[in-house]
């Protein structure tokens, strides 16, 4: 079935530019009608929804993190991308990427996901 895997270094220092791709397998980023989407957890809190990139290549941000966030994809590669830049220790998380599948109603459904990647902030 689909396979997700985040790469990308473990490591960033405060202002610079934090950079993760997602390898898909099993399954095209071009198929109808699915979001690409990353999704990060900070030490001792919850999920937070970045953003995403669909099927026909429009993106989607959170309003908290759209000033410094872009996510692009690689057809060719089966991939897509997150950059987040000027980076604070705050940005520390674990980050996901994951496909979202529309349901039969206005759901979003997030089957299949990567194991997640550690992301430390830190001079």
């Amino acid at each position: 079935q689909v396979r997700l895997q985040e790469s990308g270094p473990g490591l960033v220092k405060p202002s610079q530019t934090l950079s993760l791709t997602c390898s898909v397998s099993n399954g095209s980023i071009t198929t109808s009608y699915y979001y690409w989407t990353w999704i990060r957890q900070p030490p001792g809190k919850g999920l937070e929804w970045m953003g995403a990139i669909g099927y026909d290549g429009s993106t989607y941000y959170s309003p908290s993190l759209e000033s410094h966030t872009s996510i692009s994809r690689d057809t060719s590669k089966n991939q897509f991308s997150l950059q987040l830049s000027s980076v604070t220790p705050e940005d520390t998380a674990v980050y996901y990427c994951a496909r979202g599948a529309p349901s039969d109603s206005d759901y979003v459904l997030y089957d299949y996901w990567g194991q997640g990647t550690q992301v430390t902030v830190s001079s």
